[in-house]
């Protein structure tokens, strides 16, 4: 089930990733299920994001350089 995280000051992707999903490796499908927000780096407070379902990253959300082959 999908939720939400509201930001705080200097909050950062991985950082969210890591707090919110458990692992900083869903960084990517964090961002591809908030992509109005790709400008930022370092967020600002009160950005509300939607999180995805844990798991829910695969390769092909990923941009080429880190995907696995094989």
């Amino acid at each position: 089930m999908a939720g939400t995280y509201t930001t705080i000051q200097g909050d950062m992707w991985d950082g969210i990733a890591h707090t919110q999903l458990g692992s900083a490796f869903y960084k990517d499908s964090l961002m591809t299920a908030n992509r109005k927000y790709l400008r930022y780096y370092i967020f600002p407070a009160g950005i509300t994001l939607t999180l995805p379902d844990e798991g829910e990253e695969s390769s092909a959300d990923l941009p080429p350089w880190r995907q696995v082959n094989g």
